[in-house]
């Protein structure tokens, strides 16, 4: 299969991806989703499990029950029934039946107290393969005060430190989420490094100093500069996609080079208030100059 054709069979899958995250409230049958791709229905499950490496059905189960664990942690407002059938169960026992069977947890304990090791275990999302060229764009980044929340520890505990960071956002009243932008400064990436070892700040604008506070959130400064910009649209476990297009086919040809400073994630909105599919991160890798 050469680049071009590896490329168009790539963009099938990733159009049919799409899909399912837009309509998982409503029926999704192999007929229907061979449709979108534009496959052969009577090949499309083998061509989707060596693909995807997983079958469809499942990968549909562990999409809705993924977006149901996002909604059940951050939007507690929301009754769980009403999340269940928003994400494509028919009833709420079989929601509460495959959650339990995913994550040893009913939907009412993953609310009051997530164990996100078992959750992080189930959602192994296919590899996407990107070839076709991505945009770009060289910006001037103005130097930003914000306030840090130091995660520490395996990346799949990100969320219980975001969690204790809206505390600290609610309580403080010094960074509205409404208004004022929230990034998160990567310091390792979590297929290299011992997930004891990671390192991640979740941070948020602020106009001037940050006093001390029960959660342990800081004053700092992301600084100014030059920066290569790209958008992500998706879930934000899909963002290192396009962090290694930046690292292996944009920066060697690009004839740029990089600063001394950490490359940082500004999402536009977040779990709390949009689907995944509606997620836009814009992802910022500091440039000299």
């Amino acid at each position: 299969m050469n680049e071009d054709r590896e490329s168009a069979y790539a963009q099938r899958f990733e159009r049919m991806f799409e899909y399912i995250e837009r309509h998982l409230g409503e029926a999704l049958d192999v007929e229907q989703l061979s449709q979108v791709a534009h496959f052969s229905k009577f090949h499309f499950h083998r061509q989707f499990s060596l693909y995807a490496g997983i079958g469809i059905s499942a990968y549909v189960r562990m999409v809705r029950l993924r977006h149901a664990s996002y909604r059940l942690v951050f939007r507690k407002h929301e009754r769980i029934t009403d999340i269940a059938l928003d994400v494509g169960f028919e009833n709420p026992e079989s929601f509460s039946r495959a959650f339990r069977q995913a994550f040893g947890q009913s939907p009412s304990q993953f609310r009051k107290r997530p164990q996100w090791q078992p959750w992080n275990e189930q959602f192994c999302l296919p590899t996407m393969t990107r070839s076709r060229k991505m945009e770009v764009k060289i910006v001037d980044f103005k130097e930003t005060k914000v306030a840090v929340l130091e995660h520490r520890g395996p990346p799949e505990q990100v969320n219980d430190s975001v969690l204790h960071f809206i505390d600290w956002r609610k309580q403080s009243g010094l960074s509205p989420v409404k208004t004022s932008r929230t990034f998160g400064v990567i310091y390792d990436d979590p297929n290299t490094v011992e997930p004891e070892q990671f390192r991640f700040d979740i941070c948020g604008e602020v106009a001037g100093e940050v006093p001390r506070n029960p959660q342990g959130v800081k004053g700092r400064t992301i600084p100014g500069g030059r920066c290569a910009a790209i958008r992500h649209h998706g879930p934000h476990e899909r963002l290192g996609e396009k962090l290694y297009y930046l690292y292996r086919d944009w920066l060697p040809g690009s004839g740029e080079e990089l600063r001394d400073a950490r490359l940082f994630f500004h999402y536009l909105n977040l779990r709390s208030e949009v689907a995944d599919h509606e997620l836009l991160t814009d992802i910022y890798l500091p440039l000299k100059g």
